[in-house]
């Protein structure tokens, strides 16, 4: 669970309606459900037409990793590729064909698939990095559907108080109702506005990072099989697989190298 965009949607939500209560306002005076249908129809129509429907799908089913992000384990990943490394040193790159049937993640299996298959270093790299290039165009477009989410939906709330106004120029002969009817229309320039800075567009930032996270893992893994195809030596391989978790915490490197090391005294006493 992501504690931040939790406690972000919670605190954000309570200072708005703390705010009002505290001015003497109600929260029954919010709760228009025409202006969230006019703002939510109207933004997700604009979205809709910007963007093919796989693309938004995706983007929806994506939201998950905003408030529950996918477990990345980054120190998993460079004990099983250092291991992958001892193994080759030892025993030849052939022998890690025993070991696909067991990966799950695909582009490491697929990395290695093809580092068992005698593919040069080189054309596996420009192999898979072509594949880092294009996945990342695709998932490029997941958070550009937020941020445009975010630039639709403030206009839509617009055109929502504009709607409401007309209803109540239409009704001039009932002055007492006038200002009643223009305070009801506004509140569609508020859902609009809220959506678009409490979630769309903090949520489109929030997945930038989860994206990138995913990159750089990736990233990491090919380098740690182009390494170990290479002949490299595992503790090498280690300390180049290390170097891509520089935005760490400061003692993540320290964590993650006295594991490895743990765990390869426990191979060598076995």
């Amino acid at each position: 669970m992501d504690k931040a965009s939790w406690g972000g949607v919670a605190l954000g939500l309570s200072g708005i309606v703390g705010g009002l209560l505290l001015e003497g306002g109600r929260l029954s005076q919010v709760l228009q459900p025409t202006a969230a249908m006019i703002v939510l129809g109207g933004t997700a129509g604009a979205v809709l037409i910007q963007f093919p429907l796989p693309v938004v799908l995706e983007a929806v089913h994506r939201l998950g990793d905003v408030f529950m992000p996918p477990s990345h384990d980054p120190a998993a990943m460079v004990q099983e590729l250092v291991r992958y490394a001892n193994q080759a040193r030892r025993k030849g790159i052939v022998s890690l064909d025993e070991e696909l049937e067991k990966i799950t993640e695909p582009f490491l299996k697929k990395s290695l698939q093809l580092a068992v298959d005698g593919t040069e270093p080189q054309e596996l790299r420009t192999m898979m990095e072509l594949e880092l290039e294009n996945k990342a165009d695709m998932e490029e477009r997941i958070p550009q559907v937020y941020e445009s989410a975010g630039g639709f939906s403030p206009t839509i709330g617009i055109i929502g108080a504009v709607l409401g106004l007309i209803q109540v120029m239409q009704h001039l002969d009932k002055i007492d109702e006038v200002g009643r009817g223009i305070a009801v229309a506004f509140v569609a320039t508020i859902y609009g506005v809220a959506a678009a800075n409490l979630f769309l567009l903090p949520v489109a930032g929030k997945l930038r990072i989860r994206i990138r996270e995913e990159e750089v893992l990736r990233e990491m893994t090919l380098e740690g099989v182009i390494s170990l195809l290479e002949g490299m030596n595992p503790r090498m391989v280690e300390a180049r697989l290390l170097s891509f978790l520089g935005e760490s915490k400061p003692d993540d490197k320290a964590k993650i190298t006295a594991k490895v090391k743990a765990k390869g005294k426990g191979a060598g006493a076995s």
